[in-house]
């Protein structure tokens, strides 16, 4: 298994990030345009256990996974939610997504995902993966909310 973790502040409220992840598709897509549908199958009222039937598209293929809350938090000055999938019956995969209140305008966010291969063969193809995927996502996080915090003020 591999895991990557990517930290990065962002000029915006804990709310308006937090928004961004809140199952619609409409905000989803901001942040994770390849998301082309993301359907409630299961919906717990504390979070967790909750699942989203959802459709990705990587080139001119489309990939149907159940996306579940695997740990969901939220306070006013933190926000947390981890979500797992099984991609193809190829890989396991988490996402862990977490918001700090640095302050009422400042936040920090914090992305962790890990890939788990679930055969052998893909092992190998771990051994190449960088990080450039996790630090490209964390940027299009702080460019959405900060853009979107801007039209706000």
């Amino acid at each position: 298994m591999k895991e990557w973790t990517k930290e990065i502040e962002i000029d915006a409220p804990i709310e308006k990030i937090w928004s961004l992840f809140d199952g619609s598709l409409e905000n989803m897509q901001k942040i994770m345009p390849q998301v082309v549908s993301n359907t409630p199958v299961k919906v717990t009222e504390e979070g967790v256990g909750t699942i989203y039937r959802q459709q990705y598209k990587e080139g001119k293929r489309i990939e149907e996974y159940d996306v579940e809350t695997l740990v969901y938090l939220d306070t006013p000055d933190h926000k947390k939610m981890k979500v797992g999938f099984n991609l193809a019956n190829y890989f396991e995969i988490t996402a862990g997504y977490e918001l700090t209140k640095i302050n009422e305008h400042k936040s920090r966010f914090k992305y962790t995902t890990t890939n788990k291969p679930l055969k052998a063969i893909f092992k190998l193809f771990l051994w190449f993966a960088s990080d450039k995927v996790v630090v490209k996502f964390v940027e299009k996080v702080k460019e959405v909310a900060e853009k979107e915090n801007a039209l706000v003020k």
